[in-house]
């Protein structure tokens, strides 16, 4: 039977991260396949609460201490780069651990991944679940990336990927600020397949996601097409000026401004692309503890 690894990111989010391995539990209970989880826990400031796992299919649960607080993105790379060197699997399946990333989908994902064994499969979302407004700003940052990047991303996160692109991944530079970013650049449209998912609500507490982060998660995936970014902003400048250039004033330069700030942002954020601090990141594991073992129960 294949193997599969489902990997989930936290930060404290004790409590929504139990109930998603009980309903993962029951999600995959008719699988031909053998499954496990591994968490990364980013240095959480709340304690793990005691639990007593009663899994049925998942063989085992385990869980990365890191060290430091890197956030969400380094965590996966971490992740990814783990069980790339480390562990013998088949696939691995990427969720975040609050519920928004609906275990019902699971399936799907599993499904589609037998049918096309050698691509990586995307959870592509069609539908949202919060307010008018924040579904606004994310449809714009979406816009606004396939301006600027040539590329469409409607995923994020929720991916199932063969080792073969597991293990590439894990060597990208642009991985450690970027998941989603990263796998667009480096697995080809022809190499990927999809599903369609509905984003769920977090299982405990508000959204995490503020306007700030979702700003910053916006520019970390352009910011991997930068030179893409570059060449499509300096080609707007050179037609904008061309337009306006016989009637500046402080209004037609405004626009002007705004491209070079965005684009040094865009610069600014790519720096956080660092191969050496992926290539050293296994040392900031502080241990491994284990949940859950079948050879045990």
């Amino acid at each position: 039977m294949k193997k599969f690894i489902i990997l989930i990111s936290i930060y404290n989010d004790w409590k929504s991260v139990f109930k998603l391995i009980e309903n993962i539990d029951l999600q995959i209970a008719d699988w031909d396949a053998v499954v496990s989880i591994l968490i990364v826990n980013d240095a959480s400031t709340e304690d793990r609460p005691k639990t007593e796992l009663n899994l049925k299919k998942i063989k085992s649960v385990r869980i990365i201490n890191m060290k430091k607080n890197r956030g969400h993105a380094r965590c996966n790379a971490v992740g990814l780069k783990f069980l790339s060197e480390k562990e013998d699997f088949d696939y691995i399946i990427l969720m975040d651990g609050d519920g928004e990333d609906r275990p019902e989908e699971l399936t799907l994902l599993f499904n589609k991944s037998k049918e096309n064994p050698l691509k990586t499969v995307t959870a592509n979302r069609i539908k949202r679940s919060e307010g008018p407004f924040f579904k606004f700003l994310y449809q714009s940052h979406k816009v606004l990336a396939y301006i600027l990047t040539g590329k469409l991303i409607k995923f994020g996160n929720y991916v199932c990927l063969p080792k073969i692109f597991a293990a590439k991944l894990a060597k990208q530079a642009c991985i450690w600020s970027s998941f989603s970013g990263t796998v667009a650049k480096i697995i080809s449209d022809s190499d990927r397949t999809s599903v369609a998912s509905i984003k769920g609500k977090r299982y405990f507490g508000p959204s995490k996601m503020s306007f700030f982060d979702l700003l910053i998660h916006s520019f970390s995936i352009i910011a991997v097409f930068r030179r893409t970014t570059i060449v499509r902003s300096t080609l707007f400048l050179i037609f904008y000026l061309f337009f306006v250039f016989s009637n500046l004033s402080i209004i037609t330069l405004l626009p002007i401004l705004i491209i070079l700030i965005f684009v040094y942002c865009i610069l600014k954020i790519s720096s956080r692309e660092n191969i050496e601090e992926l290539n050293n990141s296994l040392d900031n594991i502080g241990s491994i503890d284990i949940l859950g073992d079948s050879n045990n129960r």
